[in-house]
């Protein structure tokens, strides 16, 4: 009897220690396993870089993001390897996270920039290296690294760019023509006209038949803003694919030119008609709906148009389509000019200012309309105030827009001559009476059409310019 309950209590006791065991391994062993385990992740940080090219220029700026999930960060390094030298670029001790991973660092970006002269590194093959690593126990507490080693070319010299036309006579809200050659591949070039950028197109098949990478020859259509006077700045850019930027001036000469002003009263008969075909919101609760609806159309409307015609001229060929002036409506008559500064009253209250940024034209009702120089249709369709629109792309970010047409004759895509009749004169969109809104539009900027229409001015600005960049280069 007495060896049974022995026996009992002997059972009893070592039950005891196995369930102690067992609570010692779900309490202590197994989260010990799993912190430990989480700690010797495997997985290395991730490093994402921006290098377009493999060039290196004098001042280098490298966009570079570093993440890791499960560690978090420790350690960044960038630099560069040059005969066998090794310059730092930028290098970041990351803290270390909490007991409970709080505070720990999973990503970040920088903007790595240096002065390679400052560091003494000279034109050449070199190799960029970027180290990341993350707090990871994996190899000897030292963690998961992420090694990018790319060869790259160190360039520290800047692009020399020689203007080749002469003259440059710009007027207020008119347009130019510039021809420049740079002395090495660009990754961009072109012509700043205060802010607005005019991108270089290559002169090859134009200026020059063969590819010169000495020498290259650029064109570019430049337009100066109705609102930009003889104080803007004009000059050319190249920067190389090295990053390396060279800004070169040139001559030039800005006539100051005063635009007309017109005063337009609107009448509620004239609002009630015309508003009529445009379908907008209105604030229920306004005083006077047709002027708050006249305000949208005239004034955001025509905003959102004006922006979705400028758009459309983002895609343009490289082809110089056109050749000689430009063809103005037939027999018609001019009822508003490029850029007239409009005021609008209703009721004796001026209620709205705008700028017409094109010129009117009127012939007999229904008119045909034809296209003012060869290119390739880029559009056809409506475009709100604008009505029925025909957009005609001449080349290298020259367009010609044809407004308030009553119908179209031809299709996207579609290659027309020089006065192919492309449509007919209408009323469509916010248009009083019968007649042809007609704009031209360079580089995204709508200039003045009447330079395009003269044949001297043609001659004087771009073909002499141009056959005078021949002979240089033969």
């Amino acid at each position: 009897m007495e060896k049974t309950e022995c026996n009992l209590l002997e059972n009893k006791f070592k039950n005891l220690n196995l369930r102690f065991f067992l609570a010692v391994c779900i309490l202590v062993v197994l989260p010990l396993g799993w912190f430990v385990l989480g700690k010797l992740e495997g997985e290395d940080p991730s490093v994402e870089f921006d290098l377009p090219f493999p060039a290196i220029g004098a001042t280098p700026n490298l966009p570079v993001t570093v993440s890791d999930n499960k560690s978090g960060l420790r350690h960044l390094w960038v630099g560069l390897i040059k005969n066998d030298k090794e310059f730092v670029f930028f290098e970041k001790n990351f803290p270390p996270a909490g007991m409970f991973g709080t505070g720990r660092i999973s990503k970040e970006s920088f903007n790595i920039s240096a002065n390679l002269k400052d560091k003494g590194i000279n034109d050449g093959k070199a190799v960029l290296r970027i180290s990341a690593r993350d707090y990871s126990w994996r190899r000897w507490w030292n963690g998961n690294r992420t090694l990018i080693e790319k060869e790259v070319t160190v360039d520290n010299r800047p692009p020399s760019v020689d203007v080749m036309s002469k003259i440059h006579n710009i007027i207020q809200g008119g347009a130019g023509f510039v021809i420049y050659r740079v002395s090495e591949p660009c990754a961009k070039s072109g012509v700043y006209v205060g802010e607005n950028f005019f991108p270089g197109y290559s002169a090859r098949n134009i200026i020059t038949s063969k590819y010169n990478k000495e020498a290259e020859v650029f064109i570019a259509f430049i337009a100066l803003d109705y609102r930009q006077g003889g104080e803007t700045d004009i000059f050319v850019q190249a920067s190389d694919y090295a990053g390396n930027i060279r800004k070169e001036g040139f001559r030039y000469f800005i006539r100051k030119k005063t635009f007309k002003k017109d005063v337009l009263n609107l009448s509620d008969k004239f609002l009630d008609w015309e508003l009529s075909e445009f379908n907008v919101n209105v604030p229920q609760d306004t005083s006077a709906p047709q002027v708050e609806k006249f305000l949208a159309i005239n004034r955001d409307l025509r905003e959102a148009n004006y922006r979705q015609l400028i758009g459309i001229t983002k895609n343009t060929d490289q082809t110089l389509y056109w050749e000689g002036a430009f063809i103005r409506l037939p027999k018609s008559a001019g009822r508003a000019g490029f850029a007239d500064h409009r005021e609008y009253r209703y009721e004796g209250r001026t209620i709205d200012h705008q700028v017409h940024l094109g010129v009117d034209l009127a012939s007999l009702a229904n008119s045909p309309v034809p296209a003012a120089n060869r290119g390739r249709v880029a559009f056809v369709g409506d475009i709100g105030i604008y009505g029925h629109t025909i957009m005609i792309d001449h080349g290298f970010g020259l367009f010609s827009t044809y407004s308030h047409l009553s119908d179209s004759e031809v299709k996207d895509g579609q290659i027309v001559s020089k006065g192919d009749i492309i449509g007919h004169t209408g009323t469509t969109g916010l248009a009083v009476g019968d007649h042809l809104h007609f704009g031209i539009i360079v580089g995204g900027i709508f200039v003045n059409p009447i330079e395009w229409w003269d044949k001297a001015w043609i001659k004087n600005n771009i073909s002499n310019k141009i056959k005078d960049a021949k002979a240089e280069l033969n």
